[in-house]
């Protein structure tokens, strides 16, 4: 007996991957308690089709969060292979801050002691370590950056980076970046 998964209609898919983006962009504006309805809006389905998904507030947050990971994680691979190690590296790791930057809207909900999040951050490090292992060892094979950084370790500065600071221009952010990426490059060979 084939116990497989059916694979979902292509409608059922962008609705799904509209729904998604649109809980995402929500929540990022008015945050996790944001009305049902203002996402279904968005995403042009009906609140009957959130709910049907997603019995639970907590469900929806938990999948606009893997969703969200995934792609950036995909993103990894798909920069590796369009794009030269160091180019690859530093595109990825804006790729990655507009992710931190855009999970804003998650953050409370993530950190609230709902159970519902707890594998959530070892999802993330799952998906999201190896992909900048992989870019930084291609940029250190390539002799463009130096060796010794930890993967675990750029990811948290590049997340503290991004933390909001008040008084400074709305690029603050994406400067500091460049200047992790620059310091990247400081002990390449």
């Amino acid at each position: 007996m084939n116990t497989a998964k059916p694979s979902k209609r292509a409608d059922a898919q962008r609705n799904m991957e509209a729904l998604l983006k649109a809980a995402l962009a929500v929540f990022a504006k008015a945050g996790v308690d944001a009305p049902v309805r203002d996402i279904a809006e968005k995403a042009g389905v009906g609140v009957g089709t959130i709910y049907r998904h997603f019995p639970q507030r907590s469900d929806l947050i938990v999948a606009v969060f893997r969703h969200e990971v995934d792609g950036c994680a995909q993103a990894a691979a798909e920069l590796s292979a369009q794009y030269p190690p160091m180019e690859a590296l530093e595109r990825w790791i804006y790729r990655f801050a507009d992710f931190v930057a855009a999970k804003r809207g998650l953050v409370a909900a993530l950190h609230s002691g709902d159970t519902a999040y707890e594998p959530l951050a070892t999802y993330y490090d799952d998906k999201l370590r190896p992909a900048m292992a992989m870019l930084l060892k291609k940029a250190v094979d390539a002799g463009e950056i130096g060796k010794g950084f930890a993967p675990g370790d750029l990811l948290s500065a590049i997340v503290s980076l991004c933390r909001p600071a008040y008084d400074v221009a709305p690029d603050h952010t994406r400067r500091m970046i460049a200047l992790l990426v620059d310091g990247l490059r400081y002990n390449a060979r």
